[in-house]
């Protein structure tokens, strides 16, 4: 299964840094993937529903580790890559 296409968009606030939508094999796309600022830096959160008792429920995941990592991987390089692209952006006059 290849990553083909993630898009980052931005959010400006404390611990959710940005909402992520990404494409495996060009015919299944997969949104609300969450890049969150934990305790120990950066992280990819899983798109999720509350349940009726408060907690939360994946909708999707990878069910295993070696997934995880490469999904985490890819995402938190186009988030780095979006962050740095809208920081050149601010200095650069018009």
């Amino acid at each position: 299964m290849e990553i083909t296409e993630v898009k980052v968009y931005p959010v400006d606030e404390e611990k959710l840094k940005a909402y992520v939508t990404i494409i495996f094999d060009n015919c299944f796309i997969v949104r609300d993937l969450k890049v969150i600022n934990g305790k120990t830096g950066l992280f990819v959160a899983m798109p999720s529903r509350k349940k009726k008792d408060g907690t939360f429920k994946d909708l999707a995941h990878p069910l295993n580790s070696e997934t995880r990592q490469k999904i985490e991987q890819k995402i938190l390089e186009e988030y780095n890559k979006e962050i740095l692209k809208k920081e050149v952006q601010s200095v650069q006059p018009d």
